[in-house]
């Protein structure tokens, strides 16, 4: 009786000998090389690793040619990359394979190791100018992000310069964006979605420019929205020297030839609150002549004194 369960375990041995289990079958190209980048249309000058499985001598790594097309090894004709998503680069690769008499059935793998053709350039008054490629979901607030924010110096607008081509020729679109609405307000619909090929510029705020005798010559950015004034320009240069005359003067554009228009302002006045506060406009230029006249008479009435304490106090000292 012992002799029968030794006879069933060896039949039910020799039937999993027969019927092995079936191992978990692997794709092809489970180690073909690195994931694919975000899904987007290949381009020009971009790295493609190719995998065709089971044809070592077919895979390899290829850059895109400036003209849009790769080749490989083997295969006559030159295929075209540029404008393709990977998935329709592989059906384009294993077409190719079967009409040249290559493989029969190939199984082709695309992955995109590196974006060279999506350059967003983010340039002017902003901390850190750079240029990166536009792989994944960006928008002119990441690429600004990036660039690390706008400097103190920034204006009240952005550019976003973008290029198309239609029927052969390349088209340039400039379009225009408040700071305010894309940052301050957050519309959504000046956050633009960017392609690559795109340049964000910020142009510097408009100035107002000081000179004379203040203690801190220069220009200085007119913020928007903001309005500055004779008083504040004052502030901004630190205050005036010694010996500023009554009056100021406001050289300010007359007309598109670059004329300039001379405008008397009251600044003792200004100074008492004698008068109102002049508004200056951006590009305005203002003027603190010294008063010379009071400067000389002045520095008289101090020699004099101190000829005098000298006198007084027994230094002088008589040369012959």
């Amino acid at each position: 009786m012992k002799r029968i369960p030794l006879l069933i375990c060896l039949l039910a041995s020799l039937a999993a000998a027969q019927n092995p289990r079936q191992a978990n079958p692997q794709g092809p190209m489970s180690d073909a090389g690195p994931a694919n980048l975000p899904g987007q249309k290949i381009g020009a000058n971009d790295l493609l690793a190719i995998s065709v499985y089971d044809a070592p001598e077919l895979t390899r790594t290829v850059r895109v040619a400036a003209e849009g097309y790769i080749r490989l090894p083997m295969v006559g004709e030159k295929i075209k990359a540029q404008g393709l998503l990977p998935s329709e680069l592989e059906s384009a690769i294993s077409e190719i394979l079967v009409k040249e008499g290559i493989l029969v059935k190939p199984v082709v793998m695309v992955t995109v190791a590196e974006y060279s053709s999506r350059p967003v350039s983010v340039v002017g008054a902003v901390k850190r100018p750079l240029t990166f490629q536009a792989v994944g979901r960006i928008t002119v607030l990441d690429a600004l992000a990036r660039a690390e924010g706008l400097s103190d110096l920034a204006g009240p607008e952005i550019l976003v310069t973008s290029y198309t081509t239609e029927e052969g020729a390349e088209k340039r679109l400039v379009q225009r964006f408040l700071v305010r609405d894309l940052i301050d307000n957050a519309k959504p619909e000046m956050n633009l979605l960017l392609q690559g090929g795109e340049e964000i510029r910020v142009p510097e705020a408009r100035k107002i420019f000081v000179a004379g005798n203040v203690k801190k010559p220069g220009a200085f950015p007119v913020k928007e929205d903001s309005q500055m004034t004779v008083l504040r320009a004052l502030a901004l240069s630190e205050g005036l020297s010694p010996f500023p005359q009554k009056y100021a003067y406001v050289y300010r554009t007359a007309d598109k030839q670059g004329g300039k228009a001379e405008i008397q302002v009251e600044l003792a006045k200004i100074m008492k609150r004698e008068a109102v506060d002049f508004r200056l406009e951006p590009e305005d230029t203002l003027y603190i002549p010294e008063d010379s006249g009071r400067k000389t008479l002045v520095t008289t009435a101090e020699k004099v004194v101190a000829f005098g304490l000298a006198t007084a106090s027994g230094v002088l000292i008589w040369k012959r």
